[in-house]
């Protein structure tokens, strides 16, 4: 059974910084992509950042040059530093994910539960 579990969520004052982390466990071939996600109450899930094993990353606007996605391919693990965090910030953040479970078959999309993010101004 493959999982994503998200941590490192909480309470952060504007202009802190919080380092979300997703762990990926089960029986995994690769992670071809990585994704971070939020969702603030009343709003849609909104793409916030991509990387690809291949190192290639993109980043939605609000959070182009605040936060960093990366990721430990021996640790199946991937990371979202964010950094100058502002009151908009506060969602439920998501790790998704692209995971190939054999080296012959194609990718599946799975999904973290989510991790609290809640920034004070």
């Amino acid at each position: 059974q493959v999982q994503l579990v998200e941590s490192g969520g909480g309470l952060v004052q504007a202009g802190g910084s919080l380092r979300l982390s997703c762990a990926a466990s089960g029986s995994i071939f690769n992670i071809p992509v990585m994704r971070w996600y939020r969702q603030a109450p009343g709003n849609q899930r909104e793409l916030l950042a991509t990387l690809t094993s291949g190192g290639d990353t993109t980043y939605a606007d609000p959070v182009k040059g605040r936060f960093t996605i990366s990721r430990d391919n021996a640790k199946k693990t991937g990371y979202l530093q964010m950094n100058s965090l502002k009151s908009e910030d506060t969602a439920v953040y998501y790790c998704n994910a692209d995971i190939r479970l054999t080296s012959w078959g194609r990718p599946y999309d799975y999904w973290g539960h989510g991790t609290q993010v809640t920034v004070s101004s």
